[in-house]
């Protein structure tokens, strides 16, 4: 990886403090917290994490759940942490208690009010007006203008146009500039994907936290599955092993037969793009979460019912899918980010690369396994229930590797994350462990994010051509 042109200090996390202190993971089973063990066999992961939450502990005084969830993938935190670390401490157009209240108004939007009330105190440290956390009728102008592209940012990033971005910048009194609309856009997807993080992973803070600075680090003695956890025996226990096997086997069968054929012509490429949207519109979660919302997240948000509408519905026009070749990450945003917003466009492709390439070669109880088609697949249907598609990829594969139960968990944590449950986060992969679901987890938040990022930056590279 490469070093950020600035030197970020020990402790770079300090983004990330709360002014609750340790937080608790609810999708624990057994009573147990997920564990630094689960799934990273690598030599000196554990001292690697150990590092990095010492680090953080001395800076900030507090390590949150975040952190300590995001920690069962080091190399990943390590990543996050300095992006974060200069979307909200570096230099920037926006002053901090701006960043903060932009954090506000993007967790607002899923109902997380984990990362409401985590940035409220964070802005209020930094100087900012404790009348604006009244709601957003008491925020500036500037700041207020921001809600109709947070709204879409959030929920339908497909409908942004260049005139959102032109409505935004033009002359007058609440008016942007393009490098502080750059770091709005970089904050609200930041913060959108991190909400779908907290919700993904059942990251919720603790009621009867007292403000403490203590913090219990993760077990490191546990490296069992979450269907173990739950004690799911007998006949639940083998078909979650069998689960394990079959996909294994299609794994073999897809490397084996992309071998052997020829390839698969551009339109049957389409095809299965198009039959593979369509088919994501059955894919709905059966229980919803009661998530109504609290004073303290409501008043942040303006038009509450609006949420994710499938990019295809039957009967509707539908807006033209995003060919990802026609406006990519590497020669497209990448560029117009580090241009008026200098090194986040560098740390940001640092992380996209990090968690797209991470990997520890294992499939549950399986070792030495090659897991980069799978992780393919997950990444590119996050893209695709967001209308990107890629037109060297066959989304055959993504029926192959991804089970319905799977596919009901990418959707709701990506789409509608204020929507999950523990009951999807432990009904797919029945007998994998817990940091290979976290894992998942950090594929679906970078995914979200570029996936947004793409729609937006695409919309400001044509309101200034």
């Amino acid at each position: 990886m490469e070093t950020p042109r600035h030197p970020l200090p020990p402790g770079a996390g300090r983004g990330e403090q709360g002014s609750g202190g340790c937080r608790r993971c609810p999708y624990r089973a057994a009573g147990r917290r997920l564990s630094t063990s689960d799934g990273i066999p690598q030599e000196g992961a554990e001292g690697s994490l150990r590092q990095l939450l010492i680090e953080a502990f001395i800076s900030a005084g507090r390590v949150d759940n975040v952190a300590m969830v995001m920690g069962l993938h080091p190399q990943y935190l390590s990543s996050f942490w300095k992006t974060q670390y200069l979307l909200l401490r570096m230099d920037g157009p926006l002053p901090y208690h701006k960043r903060h209240y932009i954090a506000i108004m993007a967790a607002a939007r899923h109902q997380c009010s984990y990362l409401v009330g985590l940035h409220m105190g964070e802005f209020l440290q930094v100087g900012g007006n404790p009348a604006w956390l009244q709601g957003l009728h008491c925020a500036p102008q500037k700041l207020r203008n921001l809600n109709e592209i947070n709204k879409l940012l959030a929920h339908r990033p497909w409908l942004i146009t260049k005139e959102h971005i032109e409505a935004l910048l033009k002359t007058g009194e609440h008016s942007w500039s393009l490098a502080e609309l750059v770091q709005a856009l970089v904050l609200l997807t930041h913060y959108h994907s991190l909400a779908s993080f907290v919700f993904g992973c059942g990251i919720n803070p603790e009621e009867e936290q007292d403000g403490g600075h203590s913090c219990q680090p993760p077990s490191p003695h546990s490296d069992s599955s979450p269907a173990s956890d739950d004690s799911v025996g007998g006949s639940g226990g083998r078909d979650a092993m069998r689960e394990v096997e079959v996909l294994m086997e299609r794994m073999k069968l897809l490397q084996e037969s992309q071998l052997e054929e020829e390839g698969v012509t551009q339109e049957e490429m389409a095809t299965r793009f198009e039959l593979e949207k369509t088919e994501s519109l059955l894919v709905a979660p059966t229980d919803i979460a009661d998530h109504s919302l609290q004073s303290n997240v409501l008043c942040f948000v303006e038009d509450p019912e609006f949420g994710y509408k499938d990019f295809t519905r039957r009967g509707e026009q539908a807006p033209p899918t995003f060919r990802a070749q026609d406006y990519t990450w590497e020669d497209h945003g990448y560029s117009l980010i580090n241009r008026l917003y200098p090194d986040v466009g560098q740390l940001l492709d640092e992380k996209f690369q990090v968690v797209y390439n991470l990997t520890y070669n294992t499939i549950a109880m399986h070792c030495g396994v090659d897991t980069s088609m799978l992780r393919r697949a997950i990444w590119n249907y996050v893209h695709c229930v967001f209308g990107i598609r890629y037109d060297d990829y066959d989304y055959g594969e993504v029926n192959q590797l991804l089970e319905r139960s799977l596919k009901i968990y990418i959707k709701t944590v990506a789409c509608y994350p204020e929507k999950t449950t523990k009951r999807i986060y432990t009904q797919f992969w029945r007998h994998f462990k817990h940091s290979e679901k976290v894992h998942v987890n950090l594929l679906l938040l970078e995914a979200r994010m570029q996936a947004a990022l793409l729609y937006a930056l695409r919309a400001v590279t044509r309101y200034m051509t």
